[in-house]
């Protein structure tokens, strides 16, 4: 493949490529395509999603010969990060991973605002910060 070639086949095996993962997973929505053109066995991967969000499955196959290698799970990110971004549960869990940030921001600078409000400046040694 270089870029001043022609295009035509390449897009008749995608298109290939796109009908083995539909015969398998139906009209999932596409999440990505990545096609490598270069090594011993230059592929087509075609990540999928659920209907309703979400990651599901990686459809692997050959770019020669249109041939479905193997199909695994897909995740975009790593179980922890969508975890703590809240991901992981859902667009409700997204939500309250946003207001329980916010609540946090708003926590720490009240705490800093009241710990400087109990502050004494006549204070000396240790006590002058636990007090």
């Amino acid at each position: 493949m270089t870029l001043g070639g022609a295009t035509e086949p390449w897009a008749r095996k995608l298109a290939d490529a796109f009908a083995v993962a539909a015969a398998k997973a139906g009209n999932a929505p596409v999440d990505k395509v990545t096609v490598q053109f270069k090594g011993t066995k230059p592929s087509i991967m075609i990540y999928t999603g659920k209907p309703a969000g979400g990651e599901d499955r990686t459809f692997v196959l050959d770019a020669h010969t249109g041939a479905l290698l193997s199909v695994t799970s897909y995740e975009d990110k790593p179980f922890l990060n969508r975890l703590h971004s809240g991901e992981a549960f859902g667009d409700g869990g997204l939500v309250f991973a946003m207001f329980w940030g916010a609540a946090l921001a708003f926590l720490t600078l009240t705490g800093i605002l009241i710990y400087f409000l109990m502050w004494r400046p006549n204070l000396r040694g240790v006590k002058r910060f636990f007090w």
